[in-house]
């Protein structure tokens, strides 16, 4: 059973969002996500300045079992990426809600259909 932090929303994709600081949320996949992935090896994070869209493709996520597709959970623009996870992808498996975070965006746009961790643990757990 997944430990989703209460202070996270997230989207039915399986990434999580912070709350914004000055404007600012941070983005990443959560551990059932990550556990359903396997061990990453890659991913490729959208690059700072982009403009993303809420539930639209922004990236991927290599593990040894598959390819992912990496969904914005928000719209708006990336103002920073996580290097350490480029360097080192094996973080979204082992501190997916810490180190292993993927992306910073100011949020233009907040979708309505974000859960809460509760919601989300009911959700991921089919």
């Amino acid at each position: 059973m997944s430990n989703n932090p209460q202070q996270l929303r997230y989207s039915k994709e399986h990434e999580w969002l912070s709350a914004a600081e000055d404007g600012v949320s941070t983005v990443g996949i959560t551990e059932h996500a990550a556990n359903a992935l396997g061990d990453v090896v890659f991913v490729q994070l959208p690059e700072v300045g982009a403009a993303v869209t809420a539930g639209e493709t922004c990236g991927e996520l290599e593990s040894t079992k598959s390819v992912s597709d990496l969904y914005s959970p928000v719209s708006g623009e990336v103002t920073e990426v996580n290097e350490d996870v480029v360097d080192d992808p094996s973080l979204v498996n082992s501190a997916p809600f810490e180190g292993g975070w993927l992306f910073k965006v100011r949020v233009a746009g907040e979708p309505d259909d974000l859960l809460s961790a509760d919601e989300y643990t009911a959700f991921s757990a089919g």
